[in-house]
């Protein structure tokens, strides 16, 4: 399934294994991974330096901080935000509720059903 072919997505998340599970996702839909973050410092460098994005998928909580200031860079680059949480969009600050949000645990069909609306200007829809 290549449904999101050569979409460049930026990821955010702290846990390994939840990380290479969404590489994993991402792959199958098509997508390149752009630029990958652990931490929050590298996640505030890379929405300021990396090249063209088409998506962001940002875990909301990382190492017991937020990833909102790195949010906001990517927001003012017009990237489209898609927040992975264990609370659901509840879990977000009033200002970002309009953002995509993904329940973990997430399926494939979850990551694709959000990101489908993001990527849709990208393919043409």
């Amino acid at each position: 399934m290549t449904k999101f072919s050569g979409s460049r997505v930026f990821v955010v998340e702290d846990e390994t294994l939840v990380l290479f599970n969404l590489e994993d996702i991402l792959a199958e839909l098509g997508c390149e991974i752009v630029a990958q973050a652990m931490r929050l410092d590298q996640a505030v460098e890379l929405a300021r330096t990396s090249g063209p994005i088409d998506a962001a998928i940002l875990d909301v909580n990382i190492g017991g901080t937020t990833v909102f200031p790195a949010a906001e860079i990517l927001a003012e680059r017009g990237v489209p935000l898609l927040f992975a949480t264990g609370y659901g969009r509840d879990g977000l600050p009033s200002e970002w509720q309009g953002h995509g949000v993904i329940v973990k645990p997430y399926s494939p069909q979850d990551v694709e059903r959000a990101l489908t609306p993001l990527l849709a200007h990208r393919n043409g829809g």
